[in-house]
């Protein structure tokens, strides 16, 4: 089982940046890969970032260049820093951990909106 628990979300005006974090509940050395995603009302949940244990990152091309995704593992979190906010950026972000066993975990989500 792990927990995971957003934070950093909020009202940012257009061209702003935010900074999310994602505290999980053990150790992130033995989670193989964390992501951030979003869901827009009446879209599909995406990906946004992702990195492995290994540093490895991915980027969907909507945010490449303005996002950056890393992890502190004395802290045992993820972050998902965000700049140059867009509109289009509004959502609810989710952490997601998947485990050596396949396993996917959700945190609860946090708002992000982009508005001025």
């Amino acid at each position: 089982q792990v927990q995971l628990v957003e934070s950093g979300g909020g009202l940012v005006q257009p061209g702003g940046s935010l900074r999310l974090s994602c505290a999980a509940s053990k150790s992130i050395f033995t989670i193989p890969t964390m992501g951030w995603y979003r869901q827009a009302p009446g879209k599909e949940r995406e990906l946004v970032a992702r990195i492995t244990s290994g540093g490895t990152t991915e980027y969907p091309d909507s945010v490449k260049g303005r996002f950056t995704i890393s992890r502190d593992s004395a802290k045992n979190t993820v972050y998902l820093q965000m700049n140059s906010l867009k509109a289009e950026d509004t959502a609810v972000y989710y952490c997601r951990a998947r485990t050596l066993a396949g396993l996917l975990y959700w945190g609860q989500g946090t708002q992000v909106t982009v508005s001025s």
